[in-house]
């Protein structure tokens, strides 16, 4: 049975952090919120986590991972990333934003695109999010909570509840979350910005 953590959204309980982190170094998978959606989360050397990740959400082995950072001091150690560039990341960022990027050796190659060798990269401007990432020490590998056959992710920590009991480790329940998913921007070709997917990071300012 999943358990479930009903924690704070703005003033996140120390307690229930130290909680979720050790469920995260523990090789376990959990549901949490952001400031855009719900997701999935799990550590990023955690093979077994990952591979029931991959199940639950039926992801093909093209699918790029993302990154959740909670600043950009870890960039270096991630991503390749062009001064123009970590000046565009650096104004945009914490925000609704997933940055494709070249990864380093560090990033398992299990969680790049296996031909283009890229990574997502984002920092959430969640309270929940940044505790968590603080708590942790090292950035967490997510994706959506959009379960296969569904149009949008699921917002309802009851519904995400009746769903995913049994399937993942632990819900953080931060209330109701968001219906719409970040912006995907490419910074991978060197030719400036290119918009992947608009969401709810307005793309206005990028260019």
């Amino acid at each position: 049975m999943t358990k479930v953590l009903h924690i704070h959204p703005v003033s996140p309980q120390p307690r229930l952090l130290r909680e979720a982190v050790e469920v995260l170094r523990g090789g376990g998978l959990i549901a949490y919120p952001t400031d855009t959606t719900y997701a999935l989360g799990c550590s990023i050397g955690e093979k077994s986590a990952l591979e029931r990740l991959i199940r639950l959400r039926r992801l093909d082995d093209k699918h790029e991972f993302t990154l959740l950072c909670a600043d950009l001091s870890v960039l270096a150690l991630y991503a390749k990333v062009e001064n123009p560039d970590y000046r565009l990341l650096k104004a945009h960022t914490p925000g609704a934003y997933t940055w494709i990027l070249r990864g380093t050796h560090e990033v398992p190659r299990r969680l790049m695109h296996p031909k283009k060798r890229t990574i997502g990269i984002r920092v959430p401007d969640h309270a929940i999010c940044q505790a968590l990432l603080a708590e942790h020490g090292e950035p967490i590998m997510t994706s959506t909570l959009l379960l296969p056959g569904d149009e949008y992710p699921l917002t309802d920590p009851v519904d995400i509840r009746n769903v995913l009991d049994g399937q993942v480790d632990m819900i953080l329940d931060g209330g109701f979350g968001g219906l719409t998913e970040t912006t995907v921007i490419s910074l991978v070709d060197g030719d400036g910005p290119e918009v992947v997917r608009q969401g709810a990071g307005p793309v206005e300012s990028i260019f």
